[in-house]
């Protein structure tokens, strides 16, 4: 797909933000500075969406709500796709014979898997990086059988050891988007996205874009992974963060900073001059 040029206009009416690495550094907060540059930027007008491969409840849900209390957001790596003022959802469900697959290889690799509904997650692994995943997500780490999670599952992730990812990948995923991802507060782990085929934060920012009617070419996204690429590849205003992956920072138009330095202070201030 060839990327919307900016419009003549040049104006940005919507800003979307990853998260980890984006908005959050390794300390997993969001500095005061970025959130004074997201005031200004609602202030003026622009429509602001957090688009997280994290769930749409626990630590992410209330930085969603201090970014728009009543807006859109994507959450499950564009798998869940939520609007917080309504309740509303245009989220995207895996088949349920695909979530009885994963439940099985999971079982057979002893590998730590979760699934996600928009509302809630299960994991059946008492591994450290379970525990410490679900700390960092700010949610009660309580393992339980898979078949407990009410349907329907939107998103499924494995949880893996750099040293594993190459061996995971090269495994069939059928009916499924495989979309690797890092932290910075989990530098020494990978987390692998599983949502249907079609969904990823692509698919979800084109989904908000058209809620607000508000056209590619006046979006801007900020994200720094892999799992951004797909955002970054679609919109007029592709912003890479310093501490990017390469190949978010090969789609970018613009890097500003890193997380650590307020990157995202610079992409607000870049999309508030087009306003002027």
């Amino acid at each position: 797909m060839t990327r919307p040029a900016p419009s003549r206009d040049g104006a940005v009416a919507l800003i979307c933000l990853d998260v980890d690495g984006t908005l959050l550094g390794a300390a997993g907060t969001v500095r005061d500075g970025v959130w004074d540059a997201l005031a200004r930027a609602r202030d003026a007008g622009v429509q602001l969406a957090i688009c997280s491969g994290r769930p749409g409840f626990g630590v992410t849900r209330d930085l969603a709500l201090r970014v728009d209390a009543a807006g859109w957001h994507c959450f499950q790596n564009g798998a869940s796709v939520l609007h917080l003022g309504s309740g509303g959802s245009q989220s995207s469900a895996l088949a349920p014979e695909t979530v009885s697959m994963l439940v099985a290889r999971a079982r057979a690799c002893d590998r730590p898997l979760e699934l996600y509904s928009d509302d809630e997650y299960v994991t059946e692994s008492v591994s450290e990086i379970a525990r410490v995943h679900a700390s960092l997500l700010g949610l009660a780490f309580a393992p339980r059988a898979f078949e407990s999670l009410p349907p329907p599952v939107v998103r499924a992730q494995w949880l893996l050891a750099h040293d594993e990812l190459a061996a995971v990948l090269a495994e069939p995923h059928p009916g499924l988007e495989v979309s690797p991802s890092l932290g910075p507060a989990l530098p020494d782990h990978v987390f692998v996205n599983l949502t249907r085929t079609g969904v990823d934060k692509g698919s979800a920012v084109q989904a908000i874009a058209t809620a607000y009617g508000v056209a590619l070419e006046n979006v801007m996204y900020v994200g720094d992974g892999l799992n951004d690429t797909p955002a970054l590849r679609l919109v007029g205003w592709p912003v890479a963060m310093g501490n990017a992956e390469p190949p978010a920072l090969a789609l970018a138009r613009h890097v500003v900073g890193n997380v650590e330095d307020d990157g995202v202070v610079q992409a607000v201030a870049m999309a508030l001059a087009t306003r002027a």
